[in-house]
């Protein structure tokens, strides 16, 4: 055996213990075992650590939740503002709002417009309406708009004046229905949202659905992607008589509104709660190699080799240079 393998050998081995067997010791640097960390983790000063790092995280967490609970009632009371905002306004032109051919907005349901233009022929009944606790048909009736407010610019690039669908009142039985005043009028209501396509025409002059695409085949020309539910006519309705006027629905907000502001607060103290115990982690591992690099020093210095005093001289060596001093 050469003699580097044999001091690579005895760096690697440690003094006997008292049962014969040779302990391993490692060299400062080498790697240590979870065995090493789980007696760094459980020894006294790491577990008061932990106990400290354990009150900050839940604190962390609990300030982080207060926060996100912040951001959600934030959310809601912005939300229920912009409702109490939509639904109290007086009305405004429809041209500020919204244009023929372009979609609409849902934070525009509910608001209330006004607009000024001709009834065409056409007039509709929607079947498989609710009101009062009865199913009956909405009467929707095509107002070719002259005047939107914004002096027509909205459609300057189309065909010509758009046709806006506008729910005129609901009615039990077809029989019902009345024809829309001739003539310019000035319609006020709340807009709604176009809805999906259904069957389409499932009757003379009777449809399931009032979906703009569909319309627009119908009725032809520019149509707007919403509808008007009409609440005042001027001149009056002639059917007013007949005809029931829709009541504004209910608006509810959103139900995931969240104030970003305090989202942000929140997502920011579970951070720092992820962060304390992070640093207790890392305290342990720093804890762990000091630990196993002074053992590993301790045992490799004690297994190198030592150099033997010289012995000293005798009096008998030390005659014969006397000897020679005197020759």
């Amino acid at each position: 055996m050469s003699s580097a393998e044999s001091c690579g050998e005895h760096a690697s081995q440690g003094p006997a213990d008292d049962h014969g067997e040779t302990s391993v010791t490692t060299a400062p640097g080498g790697r240590f075992s979870p065995a090493d960390l789980v007696r760094t983790a459980l020894s006294p000063r790491m577990l008061v650590l932990l106990v400290v790092v354990v009150v900050v995280a839940v604190g962390c967490g609990a300030l982080g939740r207060w926060q996100l609970e912040r951001a959600q009632e934030r959310g809601a009371q912005a939300e229920q503002h912009r409702i109490d905002e939509l639904t109290s306004a007086g009305p405004v032109p429809i041209g500020d709002v919204l244009a023929p051919q372009v979609g609409m907005s849902g934070a525009l349901v509910g608001k209330t417009v006004s607009v000024t233009g001709t009834f065409e022929d056409g007039q509709l009944l929607v079947e498989g309406r609710a009101h009062a606790g009865l199913t009956g048909y909405l009467v929707l009736s095509p107002l070719r708009v002259s005047d939107d407010g914004a002096g027509g610019a909205t459609w300057a690039d189309l065909s010509g004046p758009p046709v806006l669908p506008v729910v005129r009142g609901w009615v039990a039985s077809p029989g019902d229905a009345v024809a829309p005043a001739p003539g310019t009028v000035t319609v006020t209501g709340y807009l709604q949202t176009s809805e999906s396509v259904g069957t389409g025409m499932v009757g003379e002059g009777i449809t399931d659905s009032i979906s703009s695409g569909h319309l627009a085949n119908v009725w032809g020309g520019p149509v707007y992607s919403g509808y008007l539910v009409q609440s005042a006519s001027d001149p009056a309705d002639p059917g007013a008589e007949s005809l029931a006027l829709l009541d504004r629905p209910r608006l509810e907000g959103s139900d995931g509104g969240l104030n970003l502001q305090n989202l942000f607060y929140a997502v920011q103290w579970w951070i720092f709660g992820l962060f304390a115990v992070g640093l207790w982690l890392q305290a342990v591992r720093d804890e762990s190699r000091a630990e196993r690099d002074d053992d590993a020093f301790t045992g490799w210095e004690a297994l190198q080799p030592r150099a033997e005093p010289e012995p000293a001289p005798t009096s008998g060596d030390a005659s014969p240079a006397r000897d020679d001093e005197r020759a």
